[in-house]
Order: structure tokens, then sequence, then C-alpha cells
């Protein structure tokens, strides 16, 4: 692929390119949200013209350096997908003030400082990976995941390096049962999928709904599909349109990390109330939390 030039995105500093990509991907096992070993970001864009791949890295606190390889005309989209993707334009400052005051979380939030909360670029990839993560651990969803990419995406190569785009809902809408289920989604996911699919290529539901709704009315919306709960609206929301006012309740993953954090001494209740309409910064946090201590988050 041929990257054109490299233009200096503005970010709302402070900002760090490394660890709002790792909360993006959650593992570094990702094929569709590559980094390489010199710290350069590469996401192949689904829905364009032609496989499109955006290239970013950081070598300054207020910009990003970021390059695309997209169809004639398509640039410009492809540039506003990674400003939103990578919370370019986000200001936390909210959170780091609030979060100062929770005994727990305090040191935390200093050590990931810079984390901004980084939004998948379409409705349709949110949903999916809302989806797959229901209910199973994070090691599991993620290989299910990298199979569903790997059997339904487009491979590409940018600089030497191979991902993925993202599966696109009429790839999935078209795939065998078998090749979905070989993957490892049950046939009750494959089901919710598919119907999530629909509703979006159908029109029923698209993000423009969403968005002109309350976080507690769009979470209506997005449960009214068979096999979408209050988790996984939750999860949508906040990943797929950067609502930091919903946390995901019940969420595994979560409460583990809140233990390995404080212990019994962990009020989440008080925390979130802390923390108010910039709780979702939390979810984001207790990731990075997880990743570190398994060796998975770089230095």
């Amino acid at each position: 692929m041929a990257f054109g030039d490299e233009i200096a995105l503005p970010v709302v500093a402070p900002y760090r390119l490394d660890l709002t990509v790792a909360v993006l991907r959650r593992f570094s096992t990702s094929v569709v949200d590559v980094v390489t070993g010199d710290g350069t970001y590469y996401r192949a864009l689904e829905g364009m013209a032609a496989p499109s791949v955006v290239r970013a890295r950081q070598r300054r606190p207020d910009a990003l350096e970021i390059a695309v390889d997209a169809p004639p005309g398509e640039a410009e989209r492809a540039f506003a997908l990674a400003r939103r993707m990578l919370g370019a334009d986000r200001d936390v400052a909210g959170f780091t003030r609030r979060a100062a005051r929770v005994a727990w979380l305090r040191a935390l939030a200093r050590r990931m400082r810079g984390v901004k909360p980084p939004r998948y670029p379409t409705l349709w990839e949110a949903c999916v990976n809302a989806v797959v993560f229901q209910q199973i651990s994070l090691l599991a969803a993620s290989a299910i995941l990298r199979r569903v990419i790997e059997a339904l995406g487009t491979p590409l190569e940018a600089d030497g390096a191979r991902l993925y785009a993202f599966p696109g809902i009429a790839s999935f809408l078209d795939a065998a049962e078998g090749t979905l289920r070989a993957a490892g989604l049950s046939s009750g996911k494959v089901a919710t999928l598919r119907r999530v699919g629909e509703a979006l290529a159908g029109g029923k539901l698209d993000e423009a709904m969403l968005e002109e709704r309350s976080s507690p009315a769009a979470s209506e919306l997005l449960c009214a599909l068979k096999g979408v709960g209050r988790w996984t609206a939750a999860v949508v929301l906040l990943r797929g349109l950067g609502r930091l006012d919903v946390f995901p309740a019940d969420d595994s993953g979560a409460a583990r990390g809140l233990a390995a954090l404080g212990g019994d001494g962990v009020d989440l209740p008080a925390a979130l109330a802390t923390l108010g309409d910039q709780r979702g910064m939390l979810y984001y946090h207790l990731l990075l939390a997880r990743l570190e201590a398994s060796g998975d988050l770089a230095p």
C-alpha cells in the first residue's frame, strides 16, 4: 500500500497513543488494530470504495502524525475516522480531577494519564465486539473474534505489517452458519449478530438514532433487539458512541480489576457517584490495570 503525506493531527493534551490503542484493541494479538515494534499504529478501515489503511504515530505530546492510504476523494473521511477512533478531541480533565478523590484509583489514574476514550469506526463493529464478549472471558472472546475476522475479513499489508479489515455487515450475513460456528460463536450469538446486522442494513437502527437519544433511551433502543441486554448496550454506547456516562455493570473483568486494585476496600457505587458523567473512563482504566498486571502493556 502507498501512504500519502503525513498530516499533524492536533490532540487534546495530555495524550498517549499507546494507552489509547491498548484499550481499543484489548490484546496485543489483535489483527485489526496492529502496533509495530516502534509504536506505529495501523488500522484498516471497512466501508471505503477500496481497502484503506490509517497509519498513526506520536512523536510529540500535542499531535499525532497521521497518514492514510485511501481511494481518491476518501482521504478526508479516513482522517475524520482516525480522529474519532483515537479520541484526539476528547478532554477528560474532569475524570482526572474526580479520580484523584478516589483513594484506590488515584495512583492508577496517574500512571495512565494520557489515555483517551477510543471509539470503534462503525456501530456494527461496536455491536459485534459487545456481543462476542458476552458472558465469556476476555481471552476466550478475543480468540473467537480473531477467528471470525480471519475467516471473513480482508487481509492487507502496509509497510510490512499484516492486518485485516474488520468484516462488514454483508460479509457476516452472507457467511455460512458452519463458518461462524467453527470460529467459536454460539448459535445464540450468531442469531443475535444476524438480527443486529439486518437492523443496521435495513435502516431500523443506525448511529444517528442513538446519538439523538440520551444514554438511557439509547440503551432501551438497543435492548429492543433480542439478545442485547443492559451490559451489551452499555458496551456499545461506551465503545461505539464514546458515552462516558455509562459503566457496564456486572462486568466480570472489571470486578476482578476492582478486587486487585482495592481489595475489600472498594466501594464501587461511591466511586461511580464521584466520577459522575466520566465513569466510563473507569472501565478503560481497569482494562489497562489488567493489561499492566499481565505484562501485555508496553512500558
